[in-house]
């Protein structure tokens, strides 16, 4: 029994699960990148969400909710700042840096640099955008979803960056 007690006492003591987790890495996101529809099933959403995905080549309805959900996000953003006085330090600081974000994703053109054509900007505006649909309408692909595919299968590349989806 002495030589049992003798030989315990020499191993290493026991794990915690504390130290068990401390080499874990987690590489979640937090922020949200879209925002499923408050009511599931509304015909004419459905429809239009449909007719955007095959107009587009997309491939799940989620993509349809990411590009609506930046685009609620942007226009929020300019209806708050519309709704400050025109002199307002803020307004003229973060209007600026909304303009000139929206300028530089093509978005808006140097001639409507203004709050109000923010809130005029369309899901498609931004579809138009997408490199699948510049690859299509420049005629690089038989049909939009054969964009995608040049795409993903690294055919295409801006510059000398090869692209990939």
């Amino acid at each position: 029994i002495l030589a049992q007690a003798a030989a315990t006492s020499n191993r290493a003591p026991a794990r915690t699960p504390l130290a068990a987790s401390m080499g874990k890495k987690s590489y979640q996101n937090y922020g949200k990148t879209f925002r499923k529809p408050k009511r599931p099933f509304e015909k004419e959403r459905l429809d239009s969400e449909m007719k955007i995905i095959g107009e587009y080549g997309l491939k799940n309805k989620r993509e349809v909710w990411r590009v609506n959900y930046a685009l609620a996000k942007i226009r929020t953003a300019a209806r708050t700042l519309l709704t400050l006085d025109e002199k307002s330090e803020q307004r003229m600081f973060q209007g600026e840096a909304l303009l000139r974000r929206m300028v530089r994703l093509g978005l808006l053109l140097e001639s409507e640099k203004k709050l109000d054509y923010v809130l005029g900007l369309t899901t498609a505006k931004i579809m138009e955008r997408r490199l699948q649909t510049k690859v299509f309408k420049l005629g690089l692909a038989k049909s939009i979803h054969h964009a995608r595919v040049l795409i993903r299968q690294r055919h295409i590349r801006v510059g000398k960056q090869i692209c990939d989806i």
